[in-house]
């Protein structure tokens, strides 16, 4: 990946920490992203033991697949610990230990480094944090991992045509990104087979949010964490003539009164294939030429 295009992942934890606590106000999107996914499950038989949310959040998800699956054991992974501790209950720790009480662990970690086992998850849930990752390849090595055989990896993340009017006004103004890149919905269809995911589905849609000014839109993605923190952006601020600028080629594309913000969401799920190489034993492997 081009440097400039390389996401700065201490700025990135940073961001999502100062979030925590405007986050769910804001997260409008992301919460109707999370639910048309859960839909998705109602087509899918499968019940999973160890459910991993990969990059929680504050805990929506988390939550609402531990409704779904109650004999499960959740764990919610983030990048930032603000929003582990925004989602995590808050009960006394020996309430945690009733056997009644479902069993959840909060990690903090980057995805595209996952601390957990080989084949030790049964379903890896991931809502719109793919885009944080600098290497997809890697994250979905890393994804093959520590997924079981036969077990579900289902996400959702952005495509290329995700904030293009603010991209669009900022272009006007000057050579600068703006706007973090996200990868094409093929591109991640083909990594996935590339690591040995098999029968891969994705497709997608767009979801354009209106706003009363540009404002409006930029204090929604300063309040989820969704700044730019690619290592070409900017470095300063941008003066008022050239931010007025901005400003006014946005307004071009007002209609009905209304300023749209357009985000490409793009959905995939995948399955780990049962590799019958695996029930054979190590002496077994070593006559049929087998690697270890």
């Amino acid at each position: 990946m081009n440097s400039e295009q390389t996401l700065d992942k201490k700025q990135l934890r940073a961001s999502f920490e100062r979030a925590a606590n405007s986050y769910d106000q804001a997260a409008v999107l992301q919460r109707e992203i999370s639910n048309r996914m859960l839909a998705r499950l109602e087509y899918i038989k499968y019940q999973p033991d160890v459910i991993l949310d990969a990059g929680s959040g504050t805990g929506y998800g988390t939550q609402q697949l531990a409704k779904r699956y109650p004999q499960g054991r959740m764990i919610a992974f983030d990048i930032a610990w603000a929003m582990l501790m925004h989602a995590r209950p808050n009960t006394a720790w020996w309430q945690r230990l009733l056997p009644l009480q479902q069993r959840s662990d909060y990690v903090c970690g980057d995805i595209e480094q996952l601390p957990f086992k080989n084949e030790s998850v049964g379903l890896i849930w991931s809502n719109l944090a793919l885009q944080w990752c600098n290497d997809l390849d890697r994250t979905f090595a890393e994804m093959h991992r520590i997924l079981r055989a036969d077990g579900l990896l289902m996400f959702s993340t952005f495509g290329p045509d995700t904030l293009k009017e603010l991209r669009q006004a900022f272009a006007r103004v000057d050579g600068y990104q703006h706007v973090n890149r996200f990868a094409d919905m093929h591109d991640i269809g083909d990594l996935l087979l590339n690591n040995r995911f098999s029968t891969p589905v994705m497709d997608m849609e767009y979801i354009t949010l209106t706003y009363d000014d540009v404002i409006g839109v930029m204090r929604d993605l300063k309040a989820i964490g969704a700044h730019n923190v690619i290592h070409g952006r900017r470095q300063g601020l941008m003066g008022k003539n050239k931010w007025r600028q901005a400003l006014d080629a946005y307004e071009t594309l007002r209609r009905d009164g209304k300023l749209p913000a357009t985000f490409e969401v793009v959905y995939g799920h995948a399955w780990k294939p049962f590799d019958p190489r695996s029930i054979l034993t190590p002496e077994t492997r070593r006559q049929l030429g087998l690697p270890p």
